[in-house]
């Protein structure tokens, strides 16, 4: 099918800074299974040559409309839905200005500083009848839904017992000025909103396997540390009470992982799944394999290019963004109100479980 006899969908976006420009770069990319035409109709920024140069640079082919305030996107009836990407502590702000408008939103994650905004975002946006997702990327990637239906439908490695992720990354923070979205306490500043809901992420696809949204909470015990008043690092083990099964999550913006390097391993009855990538955000492949035979002593000591897994491995497409954008494209398109991969209840069940860890870690918002 051409480019012009594909349904259209009208993005209006807020905010210029890096997520919004990976996000728009996919949005304009054209690539083999496309089945909407994304139009960027308007793009608010916090001045209009921002918003300009930001239009120049990442979609040149087309010419939305330039506001300085985001308000003046929500009213913008040429828009179908607004992507929010200003940092976390605007998102309760900024969704329910737009769902006062009438507009359906794909909201960046975290989705909110905490369970309690979320819940009131939601309940807004039933009574306007408007759609809302959370834009959690790496739910929506390929390689994400088809381990997690190896895992929990082909049972490849049995039954899931165990499973941990950790992403590191180092952002400088001693050298970042307190304006920083890094630095910010308003704005959700820490490590576990930014990026510990990835190693989260991770954690539910091996040890939930419910419907999104649904099985019961594990009990959880955390820590974080503090520089500053700032969450830098995050531990946490979630256990499952009626599986017994167990998941480590931990996080750091103190150091940065080896790009490339195992960041999550998957432990099952009858083998182990190891995830690759340049980050938890970013996976490229995993490689399942199988129990080894042999007594216990001896695989102890199996070197490494002893074992012998399956490696499944995706190629780049774009930023990444692209299965996110059509999804929820086509979920506005249908007249739905919520995604199937990230319905609301799911983004509460996480928030819900990000807001313990805090609790225990005392990590406080303003205003919390």
């Amino acid at each position: 099918m051409a480019m012009g006899e594909l349904p259209t969908i009208r993005w209006g976006i807020i905010a210029t800074g890096l997520i919004s420009s990976w996000f728009v770069e996919d949005l304009v990319l054209e690539w083999q299974g496309l089945k909407v035409k994304h139009i960027i109709q308007a793009i608010g920024s916090s001045s209009l040559q921002k918003g300009q140069d930001f239009a120049a640079k990442y979609c040149p082919k087309q010419t939305p409309q330039i506001y300085d305030i985001y308000g003046k996107v929500y009213l913008d009836n040429e828009v179908d839905i607004v992507y929010i990407g200003t940092p976390h502590g605007y998102h309760y702000r900024d969704c329910m200005e737009a769902i006062a408008a009438g507009k359906n939103i794909l909201c960046e994650k975290s989705f909110t500083l905490n369970a309690r905004q979320a819940r009131e975002i939601f309940d807004a946006a039933r009574a306007k009848n408007v759609y809302v997702a959370e834009a959690m990327w790496l739910r929506h990637r390929p390689l994400y839904l088809e381990l997690k239906r190896l895992l929990h439908e082909e049972k490849v490695i049995g039954d899931v017992f165990r499973a941990n992720c950790d992403f590191a990354s180092d952002i400088g923070l001693e050298n970042l000025p307190a304006t920083s979205r890094y630095r910010d306490l308003s704005l959700g500043a820490g490590s576990f909103l930014d990026i510990g809901v990835y190693s989260l992420t991770w954690i539910m696809l091996a040890l939930n396997d419910r419907p999104a949204g649904q099985g019961q909470k594990p009990h959880i015990m955390a820590a974080q540390t503090h520089e500053d008043g700032i969450e830098v690092t995050t531990s946490a083990i979630l256990q499952y009470p009626s599986t017994s099964r167990q998941g480590i999550v931990t996080t750091t913006n103190k150091s940065s992982g080896a790009p490339g390097e195992v960041f999550a391993a998957i432990h099952g009855t009858e083998g182990f799944v190891e995830v690759e990538g340049k980050a938890p955000s970013i996976p490229e492949s995993f490689t399942v394999y199988p129990k080894q035979k042999g007594g216990s002593a001896d695989r102890c000591f199996f070197k490494r290019e002893m074992w012998q897994g399956q490696r499944h491995e995706y190629a780049p497409l774009g930023r990444g963004f692209v299965y996110e954008a059509q999804n929820t494209a086509l979920d506005v398109l249908a007249g739905r109100k919520e995604s199937s991969i990230m319905p609301w209840a799911e983004t509460l069940y996480i928030m819900e479980i990000m807001d313990e860890i805090r609790r225990q870690g005392k990590t406080i918002y303003p205003g919390e």
